[in-house]
């Protein structure tokens, strides 16, 4: 009797592709659920310096500086969670790099511009920026990030340029993503050079937070 022929299997160029897939699928997941994490602690730390200011005896204390200075310093020590969403905005956004062949670097791109783009917000997202709450992840940083600054305040105002720039690269990114077949490949290079431009303004954002601290 012949032998059964034993199950064909894939190439292992092939199974390399699937394994790097599936990979990629696994940590993009987990990205996304950091950022879930974020969102929600950020909205925590805007509360911060109303939940923690000290008694306004302390601020007449020998030795103690005034409540503001005390609030300054709990910022400058919450400030790995105030700029974790940047991080990993950041992190999606060379992912998305990476994955510029496939379906879902649509999906990452919203994801990593944190309803900052006001056109790519789901319904519900856009009935609570209607009623007048903030959703922008990036402007709600700024907004804690400068809390204790003046209203014109050099570092307050040039993080909210750097803001503003950031917001016009992730449009624009967006608006070429949706109109460019990535497939092709001299419009797949211009889609990662914005890419590129757009990591560039958000290091360039993360300093302008950083300088308000």
């Amino acid at each position: 009797m012949l032998p059964f022929p034993s199950p064909s299997k894939p190439p292992i160029s092939k199974q390399k592709l699937l394994t790097k897939r599936q990979e990629n699928h696994l940590y993009l997941t987990s990205q996304i659920s950091i950022y879930r994490r974020d969102a929600a602690l950020l909205s925590f730390l805007t509360l911060v310096p109303f939940l923690s200011q000290p008694a306004p005896a302390t601020a007449f204390s020998i030795g103690i500086s005034g409540p503001k200075d005390w609030l300054k310093e709990q910022k400058k020590k919450a400030s790995k969670f105030l700029l974790a969403p940047i991080d990993a905005s950041r992190e999606i956004l060379r992912s998305a790099y990476l994955l510029l062949r496939i379906e879902e670097f649509q999906r990452l791109l919203r994801s990593a511009a944190r309803d900052c783009i006001p056109q790519e917000r789901n319904s519900f997202v856009a009935f609570q920026a209607n009623t007048g709450v903030e959703v922008c992840t990036f402007r709600l940083i700024v907004k804690n990030a400068s809390s204790l600054l003046d209203k014109e305040d050099p570092a307050k105002l040039e993080a909210e340029a750097m803001l503003n720039d950031l917001i016009r690269s992730f449009t624009s990114l967006n608006g070429l993503a949706n109109e460019t077949d990535i497939q092709v490949t001299s419009n797949r290079k211009k889609v990662a050079d914005a890419l590129t431009n757009t990591i560039s303004s958000l290091n360039k954002f993360e300093l302008g937070v950083k300088d308000c601290l």
